[in-house]
């Protein structure tokens, strides 16, 4: 049931709107990458730079953009702009989106630099020719999901920081490898879970883990629901896309008009639904918020509406309940049936937070000012800054890889526990489902030769 009437309104919530290199020659270049990455001197700390902000050309931080769809759009223009980085590569399946995008870079270079014309971005459609150069520091990630741990994880082999969108794998098993991977080769993953660095996300969290509404006895979290798409005839791969580049890891399907665009969110093979892409944020504030979900077996169970026919084959509408070992629980909806956002509830009241604001019971722990002395989280004002800030100073960023990987996992576990339709248990420690071989089948996918983690 949807909650009605908030004390303590600072705005009022809206629902949200649904709104070619050989291996050979690959191995040896990422190598390369790797030891003159760890050869090379710290940067500069931006407080030490100009009073416009800007570094030198030298001591710009070298980003390329792989996926230049709407989100890594979003990550271009952002970087595009910002003085302590500099956008040498464009990358895309889709080579005529690269290349425009980095014909775009040029002439605002060209522009900042008082020329006619800029040569500085390349552009490519394999991610491996772009990892490969030295002068590239760090790689945005904004490919579909089933890409996300395999890009993430040469990128950091090959010495390279990541800003890696969210989910942070397709699977429980992918995001395991590359947290390890991410402390190995000792590089900076800043996840796309940006609500980390939204100050009212962390004053919620805030408020629950200070005791400000009593013991925390459950969280409620409800996000966009999943679409079914219609069945699609196949039709000729457009002039420019490398298709068995965008299928990457994933089973070969003939080429469609549908999917190869945002629909591939509600495809399987690429994501498992917004259960998991969306619903990754809010469960990320959730454990950021609750920690104790985290500390110890969980039981979950739930069901989910399916699309019965069409392109689509994720969940639509989902209820999955959480159960901690101290009692905490958590129930993960789509907000069709319960309020969008993250709401804590303590004994003694709670505390609602969306993207739109924060409201709580009573309207006074709306305005608490929490103390130096209290639990205090990380904090950011800005996530893209705060990953270049982390690149510099070699500090781990607000929405480190170990975070992306809970939250990723616990929407993905919730996926699971709707696809069984019983009641598992998650262990936590082992990442598996203790004697459930079925249940276990779902936490890892096989790759398309020749990709492998």
């Amino acid at each position: 049931m949807k909650r009605q009437g908030h004390s303590g309104l600072a705005r009022r919530p809206d629902r949200t709107r649904r709104a070619g290199i050989t291996r050979r020659r690959f191995l040896a270049s990422a190598a390369a990458s790797a030891a003159a990455a760890a050869a090379a001197p710290y940067f500069v700390p931006a407080s030490s730079l100009g009073a416009d902000g800007r570094s030198a050309p030298s001591e710009r931080i070298g980003v390329a953009i792989v996926g230049v769809g709407s989100r890594g759009n979003d990550h271009f223009q952002t970087m595009l702009r910002n003085g302590q980085a500099q956008i040498l590569a464009t990358c895309d399946a889709n080579k005529p989106k690269a290349d425009e995008a980095a014909k775009n870079a040029d002439a605002y270079y060209a522009g900042q630099a008082g020329r006619g014309e800029g040569h500085g971005c390349a552009s490519y459609s394999d991610f491996r020719e772009v990892i490969a150069r030295p002068d590239v520091d760090a790689i945005f990630i904004a490919a579909p999901e089933n890409w996300h741990a395999l890009i993430a994880s040469h990128a950091v082999r090959a010495g390279k920081d990541v800003y890696c969108e969210k989910a942070l794998s397709l699977t429980v098993r992918e995001g395991r490898q590359l947290c390890q991977a991410v402390r190995r080769y000792g590089r900076v993953l800043q996840v796309g879970t940006q609500q980390r660095s939204d100050r009212q996300f962390r004053q919620a969290c805030e408020l629950a883990l200070n005791g400000y509404i009593g013991r925390l006895q459950r969280v409620e979290v409800g996000v966009p629901g999943g679409r079914a798409l219609p069945n699609a005839p196949t039709t000729p791969v457009p002039p420019g896309l490398d298709y068995e580049m965008w299928l990457g890891p994933a089973p070969f399907t003939p080429h469609n008009d549908i999917k190869c665009s945002f629909n591939w969110y509600f495809i399987y093979d690429y994501c498992a639904g917004w259960i998991q892409s969306w619903g990754v944020h809010h469960c990320d504030i959730a454990l950021w918020g609750a920690p104790s979900l985290l500390a110890g077996p969980l039981e979950v169970s739930g069901s989910a509406e399916f699309p019965k026919d069409g392109l689509a084959d994720t969940s639509i509408t989902w209820n999955v309940e959480f159960k901690a070992a101290n009692g905490l629980t958590m129930g993960f909806l789509d907000d069709g049936h319960i309020q969008h956002g993250v709401r804590f509830i303590g004994e003694k009241g709670w505390v609602h937070v969306t993207r739109e604001g924060i409201w709580t019971e009573p309207g006074s722990l709306a305005k608490v000012e929490i103390k130096p002395t209290e639990q205090r989280l990380y904090e950011s004002s800005n996530h893209h800054v705060n990953f270049l800030e982390c690149i510099r100073t070699r500090r781990d960023p607000v929405s480190p890889v170990e975070a992306g990987h809970a939250a990723t996992t616990l929407s993905l576990i919730a996926d699971i526990a709707t696809r069984t339709r019983r009641k598992l248990t998650w262990d936590w420690k082992t990442e598996t489902f203790p004697d459930d071989d079925a249940a276990n089948r779902y936490l890892s996918r096989a790759m398309r030769a020749p990709w492998a983690m």
